[in-house]
């Protein structure tokens, strides 16, 4: 199951439509869905847990906390609204379809992703844009 919850303002527009779109992606990365919970916050609240569990002392937009055993995706991710609406601005695209790409990165990560090295990284955006590709396919 995939839950959305939120600790700032913000409110996900459709979440059954998203939900579904990233469970496609946990069945197409031929794995199988547990639990995860995606939780929207702002740049302070992304800060300390950066700084606190990573101990690193920088914004992000995305923090994935990874509790898959074997070939079940389980776990929580992160995600910075301030930071994803900033980077969408700076990327010239929509705020969902910054927005969708986090989740699907964090998602990605579960499924064994990487993004540390220049190839790991390419590899990701290409997982990223093609899994993109299926959600805004089909109008919101």
């Amino acid at each position: 199951m995939i839950s959305f919850s939120t600790e700032t303002e913000f409110e996900l527009i459709n979440p059954q439509r998203i939900g579904t779109w990233l469970e496609s992606i946990i069945f197409q990365e031929d794995r199988s869905q547990g639990e995860i919970s995606i939780v929207f916050c702002d740049d302070k609240y992304l800060h300390k847990l950066n700084v606190e569990f990573l101990n690193h002392d920088t914004l992000t937009d995305v923090i994935s906390f990874n509790y898959s055993i074997g070939n079940e995706i389980q776990g929580e991710i992160f995600i910075s609204v301030d930071r994803v609406k900033e980077n969408a601005v700076e990327f010239k695209q929509t705020f969902e379809t910054e927005l969708s790409r986090v989740m699907a990165h964090g998602v990605l990560h579960f499924c064994g992703y990487k993004d540390k090295t220049g190839p790991e990284a390419r590899l990701m955006r290409t997982k990223e844009d093609f899994y993109l590709s299926q959600l805004m396919d089909k109008p919101f």
